[in-house]
């Protein structure tokens, strides 16, 4: 089972922030882990592992076992997220300004970020069910999006 880091999030803005908070906890600002951080910061959003390592974001390549340790440990430093969406791969992303939540749309695929405090109803609705204090951070929740929902169903199979 995979399972997201107990880490507290920091709040970062810039590269410089992160350098700060690596430095301060006895780590090093090293090229991998500084290639790892400026894809980060480039991307629009979550990204793979594997995108980070092509150098999609940054033009340089990184060694893709290089990636995913700076990624672990940034993650468990409190400055990165990971988060499934289904069977894929994991994405990954800068937890910035505060943690995000996710939906993903099961027919568009569209994935719609969301700030903790948007979920709250649903978080204590399912607390005073079940007595369950669910988390969206890592596992996001899956359904149909408002678009989607309004397409009147498709007609497969017919002429």
């Amino acid at each position: 089972m995979t399972v997201a880091p107990p880490s507290r999030s920091l709040r970062i803005r810039d590269l410089a922030d992160v350098a700060e908070a690596v430095r301060s906890r006895g780590g090093r600002l090293t090229t991998p882990r500084r290639l790892v951080l400026q894809a980060l910061f480039a991307s629009d959003g979550l990204v793979s592992a594997e995108q980070i390592s092509s150098g999609a974001n940054t033009g340089v390549e990184i060694e893709l076992t290089s990636v995913y340790r700076n990624l672990e440990w940034l993650e468990a430093l409190g400055v990165v997220r990971h988060v499934h969406f289904g069977h894929g791969r994991g994405l990954y992303g800068l937890i910035g300004e505060g943690d995000r939540e996710y939906l993903v749309c099961e027919a568009c695929g569209r994935v719609t970020a969301a700030a903790p405090g948007q979920l709250d109803r649903a978080r204590e609705s399912i607390r005073a069910q079940f007595g369950f204090r669910a988390r969206f951070t890592h596992f996001p929740i899956h359904g149909v999006c408002g678009a989607c929902a309004a397409r009147p169903p498709s007609r497969a199979g017919t002429a």
